[in-house]
């Protein structure tokens, strides 16, 4: 079917009455088999275009009301901007690498994560992160998100790796990367680095104060009659 003849569909394909347990995935099914993706980016072919760009959620379990939240308003403002003439792709992804879905894996060993190699714990993150993406790609779609689901881009994919080894070469050929001295927060439980996002601060009350220091020769271009001094103030003494 294509475009031409979807327009030509009887208006009560879909009556509205309740039930819409059972009719909502009947009509998401109905679209799906349309293929109403593909159709609205042949009629917007030669619209301006209009790509947003989309950072994934992690693969480490099914969708929450954030990243359902996230979505949704994703998926409104590209369904609006089609609605509104432009060639509008959308392209899905998601994150299969970092602390989240390593730890999901390690929960799983428990007590036995030392026994198995580091090969082996990749091959199983792989695993577990290529199941979660084909949840949330099926949770996603329930929601009524339109998008090339068929060839989402992967974190995991080689050609997507590669395409960040040769970002950074051409960074490190400009120059702008460089070697310097950083603090690196480190997880004595997970034994990996962490992201200052990743870092939650207990909530403490400690005294604060002020202290004065004289100062013993006046400052130049401080012009003060009389003793001078400098005012700190610092909290945990």
């Amino acid at each position: 079917m294509n475009y031409k003849e979807t327009l030509n569909l009887p208006r009560t394909s879909f009556p509205m009455k309740a039930d819409l347990q059972t009719r909502e995935p009947e009509i998401l099914a109905k679209w799906k088999d349309m293929d109403v993706y593909s159709l609205v980016l042949q009629k917007n072919a030669a619209g301006p275009r209009f790509i947003l760009h989309d950072g994934p959620p992690y693969a480490n379990g099914d969708i929450h009301l954030g990243t359902a939240r996230n979505k949704i308003l994703k998926d409104i403002i590209v369904k609006q901007k089609t609605m509104c003439g432009f060639h509008a792709p959308y392209v899905p992804g998601w994150d299969c690498h970092g602390q989240p879905i390593e730890h999901e894996v390690e929960k799983q060993l428990g007590g036995d994560r030392g026994d198995f190699s580091v090969g082996e714990i990749r091959r199983r993150c792989n695993e577990y992160a290529m199941h979660f993406v084909g949840r949330q790609s099926e949770q996603f779609q329930r929601l009524g998100v339109r998008g090339d689901f068929g060839n989402p881009y992967l974190t995991l994919k080689h050609d997507y790796e590669a395409t960040n080894v040769e970002i950074f070469k051409s960074l490190f050929l400009d120059g702008l990367v460089y070697r310097g001295r950083k603090p690196i927060h480190w997880c004595p439980h997970c034994k990996t680095a962490l992201a200052e996002a990743e870092i939650e601060y207990e909530d403490k009350v400690s005294p604060a104060i002020y202290v004065k220091f004289p100062l013993l020769d006046p400052l130049p271009g401080l012009e003060v009659e009389g003793p001078a001094s400098m005012i700190v103030w610092t909290t945990t003494p």
